[in-house]
């Protein structure tokens, strides 16, 4: 490829693939990928993109098909692999000059010279890293930043590979360039702080980016580039130098306001240090060990008391209590029950802890997440009052801990309080004594406090078991509360209502159910929505417990659905919506049969919220479960709902449509109780079936409920079944066996058994494809015991129930084996009774011996 020519030809083509037009884009694109595998065609987008004279848009999709063609093309083993030469060409090329102006590009190009690096460094390009470690050192602010960016994106990839001879070669790396690293992260964050005062932002924020790029470099060489950085000077003295440049930096924030242009880029240079801490003691908790005091003592300084004030943010307190959490947390600094068998390092890490958290730092810890931190604060209350369902639905699970500051604080209460539970239990049960009684609804300082306490009460209570008499505070003081139906109480209402879900499966004595379904009746009926979405969440946990008795709650049965009900149709939200249906679900569920006088207006409503949902695969799938509970509790009334139910099933369990990637495995489930309830075969349930052969090709976890499925059609109607499906479900299943395990293999022959027992004159003559194969297996002597056994089950049942067709079989069978049919007989009988001990089923023995036995009077005048 002439680059001249070819670049004047590619960058017309490139131009064109910027079009809006799909008219000019399409043929544009495709003459594009034509090109990927053409010899010269990276270096010309090496010179198109490269070219600052050059439009924006062409030079950005100029370099993400060089990023895409590395991932395909740069390997040697890959197909049209680029050559030898060129890539050493454009290796060469894409380090001469670090000067792309526009920064979006430039972090694509060192994204691009990393990918590369990945599989070329540093055997086939040893130049690279020398290259980089000059660029940064020139005085060209420009150059020097895209070096440095090009620096931490190759480091960051290097760092990433995790075979044992990669990292050996990153340890190497590392060793010979750390010293330069912190001597280079030092100066620019010296060269800031000199700066930071000078009132020249531009200045400023130059000199943070570059100490933002170095750190980020400097974090993956101390993380993943040293193999014992406890015995390593300098990565310690770096470590151990973040705290001081951590309150330098805090400082920094009290001049720079949170409108400066410096602010965002200043917090995320803090928030970097902490997780150089956070990630050193994830992967290194022993190297650690050094650090715990000093991280303790910095983190707690700044996050319960008033040294924090006026500088922390909330991303920063977040990632202080994760590293406090992380440290109390930590197994490796756990010593077994018998001190001497534990290791020393977890010892001395144990004696730092301990030495640490005394009585008055954990008191102070305790008083201050619970007073300070868990307070609603006015921003949580304003949301409830103008988004209630998205109050409710603030992220709580997962991992949010990690990054939001409500779900951090409540996982770090509970975790000091599980390790230091001796000491903080009498803190928690002092602060609860103090909130005996009412609560003025003019206070709302009060409120809060309490509302926090309670939160407390209800995170810890697994270790609070021995500690409150839950049953009687439950009558003497949160029944009350739970009748203040003042607006102003009603943070207290949602937080009783919540506590008592809490503690329900940890001591909640079974007599006081009745009051407390009394209790969730009137705050169903609650005035404010929060609390009665809180309420069903308490609800779902209480007639999900191990304790709960279908009698207590009968006589609030309908009362309750009633009212969740009408909550379903109030809500608006998916996830709410979602929420309230599988409360219902779950009360449908546990009562069963009970429900049935109840469900007429749910079951006049979910057709009309299915047609809803239709953007709304989840809440659709909350549909399906609600739809299989509520199946399993009308039993066979349940036909009434075919209207609606079956075209469900129909769209859910059919591939060729999108949204059976969400519902299939609900809908197959809502399709096998269906089945199991129905009094008979409907054309319409019948018509369904077709949906069935795709998906025993899909040959994924459903099809084990596939052939319970199929079962199901046998049992309800086996000759109107067979006779309309079996000729395509015998292709299914020859094609199955081909493919799947002998588990598998054992499964779709159970199914021909069903047939074949429910429908003896009809079955053998739909799966005769099967057969021949099932009966070479029983004379060749099938290896699998389980496998053998249901062969000789299967041909039992014919031998047994259609003689006639047997002895057509044998005949079959003879010319195929060029052999006598007596002598056939012989063999399989002879193999048959060899193999008698595969078979460990009773109800298969006595099969086998009636089968066998049938032969005897005979005169073999049918064979």
């Amino acid at each position: 490829m002439d680059l001249n020519s070819a670049s004047t030809v590619v960058l017309q083509v490139l131009t064109q693939a910027t079009s809006q037009d799909t008219a000019v884009l399409k043929p544009a694109e495709e003459q594009l990928k034509q090109w990927e595998t053409q010899p010269g065609f990276y270096s010309v987008l090496l010179n198109i993109f490269t070219n600052h004279t050059l439009d924006i848009n062409v030079r950005w999709l100029a370099v993400l098909y060089f990023k895409n063609g590395i991932d395909r093309y740069w390997r040697r083993v890959a197909p049209h692999a680029l050559s030898e030469e060129e890539k050493s060409t454009l290796r060469a090329g894409l380090i001469t000059n670090f000067n792309e102006p526009i920064n979006q590009i430039a972090t694509q190009i060192a994204v691009l010279i990393a990918k590369v690096a990945r599989l070329d460094c540093p055997r086939q390009w040893p130049e690279l890293i020398p290259t980089l470690i000059e660029s940064v050192k020139v005085q060209d602010d420009l150059r020097q930043h895209r070096a440095l960016l090009t620096f931490y994106h190759v480091t960051k990839t290097l760092a990433s590979k995790r075979l044992s001879a990669d990292r050996k070669l990153f340890y190497d790396l590392a060793s010979g360039i750390y010293s330069f690293a912190c001597s280079l992260w030092n100066h620019h964050t010296d060269t800031f702080l000199q700066q930071v005062s000078s009132g020249n932002e531009a200045a400023v924020l130059s000199s943070l980016e570059r100490t933002l790029l170095s750190l980020k470099v400097l974090r993956k060489l101390t993380v993943n580039g040293v193999v014992e950085p406890h015995k390593n000077m300098e990565v310690m003295g770096f470590l151990h130098g973040i705290f001081e440049r951590l309150k330098q930096f805090l400082e920094c924030s009290r001049s720079i306001g949170t409108d400066n242009v410096c602010r965002d880029r200043l917090e995320k240079t803090i928030i970097l240090f902490t997780k150089v801490l956070l990630d050193f003691l994830d992967q290194h908790p022993f190297s650690f060990t050094p650090l715990i005091q000093r991280s303790l003592e910095f983190s707690v300084s700044y996050v319960f008391t008033e040294v924090g004030e006026g500088v922390t943010f909330e991303r920063f307190i977040v990632q202080c209590m994760n590293l406090i959490k992380m440290i109390v947390k930590n197994y490796a600094y756990k010593p077994s029950k018998n001190f001497e068998d534990s290791n020393p390092a977890t010892l001395e890490a144990h004696k730092i802890k301990m030495a640490f958290f005394t009585y008055p730092t954990l008191t102070e810890i305790c008083r201050r997440l619970v007073s300070h931190y868990f307070l609603l604060t006015e921003e949580e209350l304003t949301m409830w009052e103008e988004d209630p369902e998205g109050f409710t639905a603030e992220e709580t699970g997962g991992d949010s801990w990690k990054y939001s500051l409500r779900p951090c604080t409540e996982v770090l209460f509970i975790d000091i309080f599980h390790e230091y539970n001796q000491t903080l239990t009498p803190v928690l049960l002092e602060m609860m004594q103090t909130l005996q009684g009412p609560t003025n609804v003019e206070d709302m300082n009060a409120l809060l406090i309490k509302d926090a306490v309670y939160n407390a009460v209800g995170l810890a209570a697994y270790e609070l078991f021995d500690s409150v008499d839950f049953d009687q505070w439950f009558k003497n003081q949160l029944l009350p509360e739970l009748q203040v139906i003042h607006n102003r109480y009603k943070p207290l209402r949602r937080r009783v209502i919540w506590l008592i879900g809490q503690w329900i499966s940890v001591k909640f004595k079974s007599d006081l159910r009745p009051m407390l379904y009394e209790a969730i009746c009137n705050l169903l009926q609650d005035q404010d929505l929060v609390v009665r979405i809180e309420t069903a969440t308490t609800l779902k946990l209480t007639v999900d417990d191990f304790e709960f008795r279908t009698d207590q709650f009968l006589p609030y049965l309908e009362t309750m659905f009633t009212l969740l009900f009408q909550l379903l149709q109030q809500v608006t939200e998916c996830d709410t919506k979602m929420h309230v249906l599988h409360v219902l679900s779950c009360v449908i569920e546990r009562v069963n049969v009970q429900i049935r006088p109840y469900v007429g207006c749910l079951v006049q409503y979910l057709p009309l919220l299915w047609k809803q949902s239709e953007e709304h695969n989840m809440l659709r799938c909350a549909i399906l479960t609600t739809l299989i509970h509520l199946v399993q509790g009308l039993g066979a009334d349940s036909k009434n709902l075919y209207p609606f139910l079956l075209p469900v099933i129909q769209l859910s369990t059919d591939v060729s449509q999108p949204p059976h990637v969400y519902l299939l495995e609900d809908g197959l489930e809502l399709w096998l109780v269906t089945l199991e309830n129905s009094p008979c075969i409907t054309p319409e349930l019948l018509r369904i079936f077709q949906n069935m052969s795709p998906l025993l090709e899909l040959s994924s976890e459903s099809v084990r409920t596939c052939f319970k499925i199929i079962n199901g059609y046998i049992f309800l109607s086996s000759t109107e079944f067979l006779q309309t499906y079996a000729v395509g479900l015998c292709q299914s299943f020859c094609e199955l066996l081909k493919e799947i395990t002998t588990d598998g293999q054992v499964q779709v022959l159970k199914v021909v058994e069903n047939a074949l027992k429910v429908n003896p004159v009809l079955g053998p003559q739909m799966f005769q494809p099967i057969l021949p194969c099932i009966f070479r297996g029983i004379i060749e002597g099938e290896r699998y015991p389980v496998v053998m056994s249901t062969y000789l089950g299967v041909m039992g049942r014919v031998l047994l129930q259609n003689t006639s067709f047997f002895s057509s079989l044998l005949n079959e069978m003879a010319h195929k084996f060029n052999q006598e049919m007596d002598q056939l007989l012989g063999n399989m009988i002879e193999m048959w009774v060899d193999r008698m001990d595969n078979i460990t089923q009773p109800e298969r023995r006595k099969l086998s011996a009636l089968a066998l036995l049938s032969l005897l009077p005979s005169d073999n005048s049918q064979f």
